[in-house]
């Protein structure tokens, strides 16, 4: 079992976003902010008092019943819920002591995919959609927003306070759109759990190189969307997929140091079958229908890293799949790991050509790369651009990587 000192931060993680969106599905948008307070008022009497008592049987159930409480208490109390959404809820005063707030696992279910839609609204712009959906629905941290964009902590608090107040002027409700309005919206949530399973995968918040409880929160959510009937599209399910390839190699990317391992050098034993496996079942969901899209061929990318064997068909194929993805919706990252295909599939000199294109001047990884390629043809200029790229890194995993690939091309 975890420890206190872990299990609250997973916790906060895992059931913060779930008690806020069934509290906020209870009390509308206008007053979202005090579906947040009462769920971090939960888990702050839950830091002090299991800190004194111990952890309780049922963490998860203990904060359920603590947050439904102070809900009832809270519209008992206050003169504005009284007059205003009890009257929307058709409750009286004396009736309040009676509301259920249903923290089921089905309505949970039901409040997190209805919120998910009712933030994606045409009416606010996608950047603050998304950001909105990583704050309430997934947990995330202005900080780790701010990172997720490239952008920093004062922009996005404007930004979340102007989509809040939108919402609220547009009187936007926390349902389920009808089905003409799925696909529009569907982009901007798939987006939000992309970049919640990135912001885990390639951690940048944290010094460390894998956050599994965001990776396994964003797979969560997007299962969610698959047992759906209106939301179980191909392209959730090429997004599942992806997911369940790249999760697969989870193990083998840290190692008992807690350090980053390089995919040339992952134990592929470590690897997990039975999600491969998951991942080739939603990958075969996907393909139906006429739609591609970058969920689908970074989902083949993501599969073929799961074929243990160095061959030539599966870099080439994957340089294949590089050069369409840039087609459909180009990204510096996208046309760095291509990249690393290249070089795989056709040698290092052309990738050198193709790589020094990019001047992706401010990535530590855009310096790592170019070390990796000029390692054994110019080693002199490999631990230049190691070095370089030793500077730029944000997180300690990172910086013991590159280091220990210096140490390796010295010795």
């Amino acid at each position: 079992m975890m420890e206190q000192k872990e299990l609250i931060p997973h916790l906060f993680r895992t059931e913060f976003s779930k008690i806020t969106a069934v509290l906020a599905k209870l009390f509308g948008f206008e007053h979202i902010e005090i579906a947040e307070d009462i769920a971090s008022d939960t888990f702050l009497l839950a830091s002090e008092t299991w800190g004194l008592k111990g952890l309780p049987d049922n963490p998860a159930a203990w904060l359920y019943t603590v947050a439904k409480n102070k809900a009832r208490d809270y519209l008992r109390r206050n003169k504005l819920f009284s007059e205003k959404i009890t009257t929307e809820l058709q409750y009286s005063n004396t009736e309040l002591h009676e509301i259920e707030i249903d923290l089921s696992d089905n309505n949970i279910i039901d409040s997190q995919l209805q919120m998910m839609f009712a933030i994606c609204q045409p009416s606010i712009p996608a950047e603050a959609q998304i950001g909105l959906s990583l704050r309430i629905l997934c947990g995330f941290g202005i900080e780790e927003i701010a990172n997720a964009f490239l952008s920093n902590k004062e922009t996005i608090n404007k930004r979340l306070l102007r989509a809040k107040t939108k919402l609220r002027e547009d009187n936007v409700k926390i349902a389920f759109p009808p089905n003409s309005e799925i696909d529009k919206r569907l982009e901007n949530v798939l987006t939000t759990l992309y970049l919640l399973f990135n912001e885990g995968y390639y951690s940048v918040s944290q010094n460390t190189s894998v956050r599994k409880d965001l990776c396994v929160e964003a797979m969560r959510l997007c299962y969610l969307l698959t047992i759906n009937e209106a939301t179980n599209k191909p392209t959730v399910n090429a997004m599942m997929a992806l997911m369940c390839f790249h999760a697969s190699r989870f193990d083998a990317r840290i190692n008992a140091d807690g350090e980053q391992v390089l995919y040339p050098d992952q134990d592929t034993s470590l690897w997990d079958v039975e999600l491969i496996e998951r991942g080739k079942y939603f990958l075969n969901n996907a393909a139906t229908g006429n739609q591609l899209t970058k969920y689908h061929i970074e989902a083949g990318i993501a599969w073929w890293h799961t074929h243990h064997e160095d061959s030539t068909e599966k870099w080439e194929s994957i340089l294949q799949l590089y050069n369409r993805l840039l087609t459909i919706e180009y990204s510096p990252m996208a046309a760095l790991n291509r990249t690393y295909a290249l070089a795989k599939a056709n040698g290092k000199p052309a990738a050198i050509a193709e790589a020094e294109k990019l001047k992706l001047e401010d990535s530590h990884l855009y310096y790592s790369l170019l070390g990796f390629l000029y390692t054994e043809l110019d080693n002199k200029k490999a631990i230049r651009h190691l070095k370089t790229a030793l500077k730029l890194a944000k997180s300690e995993t990172n910086k013991a990587t590159i280091e220990k690939t210096i140490q390796k091309i010295n010795s």
